[in-house]
């Protein structure tokens, strides 16, 4: 399953939360894959697609960060997969 997560920098933790990144990297469990980023322009919020089988996994990831980062995930799909779910096999 792939999910959006929204990691919201706490103020003035940015520098924290990369400097923590560089030495300690990702710190996520494995089962949870990272895919890719995108970083807000003005560098306080994270967009990350990660995929995994258990979301329970995003707990002991998030326990790592709870200090500097506020926390949302969501479960998506892909566009093609919409467009199957909603127009049906084409």
């Amino acid at each position: 399953m792939l999910y959006m997560v929204i990691e919201k920098f706490k103020d003035g933790k940015t520098e924290e939360i990369y400097s923590r990144f560089r030495e300690m990297g990702r710190m996520s469990p494995d089962g949870l894959r990272y895919i890719d980023s995108w970083v807000s322009s003005n560098l306080d919020i994270c967009f990350q697609l990660m995929e995994c089988d258990d979301e329970k996994l995003f707990d002991v990831w998030f326990e790592k960060w709870n200090d500097l980062v506020e926390f949302e995930i969501i479960p998506v799909v892909t566009s093609a997969e919409a467009a199957r779910a909603v127009l049906g096999a084409q």
